[in-house]
């Protein structure tokens, strides 16, 4: 999961409280529900400023690792080295709805079809959907990337050279497919939507399901 604090829209976002817990919490609440084995790390930057990051993984007890700030993909490529990942699913510490199920159908038929690159995003609201890799496909990456945003993006050269990779795409059921709303929190906006839907539904993000979620949106629109 990357995380960093010094976000240019919204500073400090990633330990902003919703519900009384600060947003990382949240996206870790939710993976307690994950059901395939994996072991979560926070990956952010060595900045000062994000010190506060390390410091709530130590709390939390959680992995941190700590890499470049603007080569998001070589931070990626040697967090999965140091844990001996061969299969990396990319979270983002801005999205506190990240759908359990659908990524857990996701991580499923990456491994069954022999993927080097899946996402659900493609079909779900902005902030639910996710990504995996294989290490390969990211040292790929990291080999031929040569524009800054390949760099500052994860998946931005596997993207542009679909050729290259073997590519799947997982399409979520009609009743989430609202690729229309965002549940992410980039900007202040995004914010405020955030703490109301929790203060609406309940702080348990762990029963939070995508289809609760959209149905309140519809209702506040």
């Amino acid at each position: 999961m990357q995380a960093r604090m010094g976000s240019t829209r919204l500073p400090g976002k990633v330990l902003m409280p919703i519900g009384g817990m600060p947003l990382l919490e949240h996206i870790l609440r939710r993976l307690e529900t994950f059901k395939l084995s994996a072991l979560p790390v926070i990956a952010t930057t060595t900045l000062p400023q994000d010190d506060a990051i390390e410091e709530f993984c130590r709390k939390k007890g959680v992995s941190c690792f700590r890499g470049s700030r603007e080569n998001v993909l070589e931070r990626y490529v040697r967090c999965a080295e140091k844990h001996e990942f061969d299969q990396v699913v990319r979270l983002t510490g801005d999205n506190p709805f990240t759908d359990m199920e659908e990524l857990e159908a996701l991580v499923s038929l990456h491994l069954k079809e022999g993927a080097d690159f899946s996402h659900s995003f493609a079909s779900l609201p902005v902030g639910v959907g996710a990504e995996v890799f294989t290490l390969d496909a990211l040292h790929e990456s990291l080999e031929h990337a040569s524009l800054p945003h390949h760099f500052e993006h994860v998946d931005e050269y596997m993207l542009e050279h679909p050729e290259a990779f073997r590519t799947l795409v997982h399409q979520a059921p009609e009743t989430k497919r609202h690729p229309e709303l965002r549940l992410t929190v980039d900007t202040l906006e995004d914010y405020e939507r955030a703490c109301a839907i929790v203060n609406a539904l309940g702080s348990d993000i762990r029963a939070l399901t995508t289809e609760r979620i959209v149905k309140q949106c519809m209702r506040c629109a």
